[in-house]
């Protein structure tokens, strides 16, 4: 029989990588892990064990399990533990059962709870996974409710069926008027409910973009109007103007930005184009490292450079916005002391934006998602973002007739390039 070798297509994992397994699934498991002495002590636990509990790790190891338990179960508890340790084995508890648990601030919530004995270095432990089953329990209680009350109902309407069958007719016509205006209504407070629910969400979206997009020229605004007072004489005034032309600019942007966003409805229905008209890339760029390197981090350098005709026809206050949430992102996701590269050139075919950071990158199943709004990386989920300005960005180079690629990749950086085709007919 052919057999295929799969060798040189598998991910194969290394010794390191092993050994490191267990305790990774461990600290990441979504089940609360508790491993427990003979003697009832806890000897460790892991984070969602802490976050179901309340309690820290410290608080825990060396205290029994008792301390997890209602007061009013513990003596019974020991008792179950000594029958236990004379046999110990795999079981599951809670099954059938109302087992309960205790939080730190009292709080008693019911579980389910698996046991596995097992031994290191001659010494017998209990690993136990806890689950709390407190919305099973109330999913459950409300289904034992319902079929409470449809049985009433049943029996209430069997009994009047009885009583009431030369009727049958009228009621079952009065009965359809009644359903026939409960749909009515239900389709209406459906519709209403939708409507009210897109309304929110607008909201939402707006205060939303608002904070992600004010960040940048605010900091600006924040970083000249501190350094103003540091040049205080005559001389210096050229350097005073400088800030106070910075301070005038993030203002513009920030107007600018606002009206992007009471307009955003628009934009999306296909009713405002971008405004095109001759400005300077080059200027423009400036500009823009300028205001981003008041909010570089330690070290941080931005390095521009330009090929090409400078003059190009475009619309600058999208330009503007394009650049400066691509140099943030690339300050933000990117460490001290790392290069941030800004790129610009125009030829006769095309003109060309490049901006390449030296940052965590991207991972390919988050590639696919990336330009959709709301979306955050799964390596970016403590670094401050509200995931909407990739989706700004790839609105804005649509709405100027270009487009937008990406490279990337983890731990090395990412570079973004939008090309605007030139008309040469």
């Amino acid at each position: 029989m052919h057999k295929t070798n799969f060798t040189a297509s598998k991910f194969v994992m290394n010794t390191e990588q092993r050994n490191h397994l267990p305790q990774e699934l461990f600290e990441h498991a979504t089940e609360s892990i508790i491993v427990i002495a003979k003697s009832g002590e806890i000897q460790e636990v892991n984070p969602a064990t802490e976050r179901l509990f309340g309690y820290n790790k410290e608080e825990l190891i060396g205290k029994t399990i008792e301390c997890l338990m209602p007061d009013r179960l513990t003596k019974r508890h020991e008792q179950h533990r000594e029958n236990y340790n004379h046999n110990p084995h795999p079981r599951s508890m809670g099954i059938g059962m109302d087992l309960y648990a205790k939080k730190k601030d009292g709080t008693e919530f019911p579980v389910e709870i698996s046991l596995s004995p097992f031994e290191s270095g001659g010494q017998k432990f209990v690993i136990g996974f806890v689950i709390d089953i407190t919305k099973r329990k109330l999913a459950e209680q409300g289904i034992l409710e319902q079929k409470k009350s449809l049985e009433l109902l049943a029996e209430e309407l069997k009994t009047n069926n009885a009583k009431l069958e030369s009727k049958v007719q009228d009621r079952t016509k009065v009965l359809q008027e009644a359903l026939t205006e409960i749909e009515k209504s239900r389709a209406d407070l459906a519709e209403a409910l939708e409507k009210e629910k897109e309304l929110n969400e607008m909201k939402s979206r707006f205060l939303s973009m608002a904070s992600h997009e004010f960040r940048t020229p605010l900091t600006t605004i924040l970083s000249s109007a501190s350094l103003i007072p540091e040049y205080p004489a005559t001389e210096q005034q050229d350097k005073r103007a400088k800030h106070v032309d910075r301070i005038k600019s993030a203002v513009n942007n920030m107007n600018d930005i606002l009206s992007d966003f009471l307009s955003l409805s628009k934009i999306e229905e296909g009713k405002v184009v971008a405004d095109f008209k001759e400005v300077n890339l080059k200027t423009i760029a400036t500009e823009v490292v300028n205001e981003m390197k008041g909010i570089c981090k330690e070290g941080q350098q931005i390095n521009y450079t330009h090929s090409g005709e400078e003059e190009i026809n475009n619309d600058p206050k999208l330009t503007r916005n394009i650049l400066i949430n691509l140099i943030s992102n690339a300050i933000k996701f990117s460490d001290e002391n790392k290069e941030i590269t800004l790129t610009t050139s125009s030829d006769k075919n095309a003109v060309t934006i490049s901006i390449k950071d030296q940052g965590i990158g991207i991972s390919k199943e988050d590639k696919e998602h990336l330009f959709e709004r709301f979306f955050r990386g799964q390596n970016a989920s403590n670094i401050q973002g509200t995931g909407l300005g990739l989706n700004i960005v790839a609105k804005y180079v649509e709405l100027m007739n270009g487009y937008l690629e990406m490279e990337s990749e983890l731990d090395v950086g990412t570079t973004f390039t939008i090309t605007f085709k030139k008309n040469n007919n």
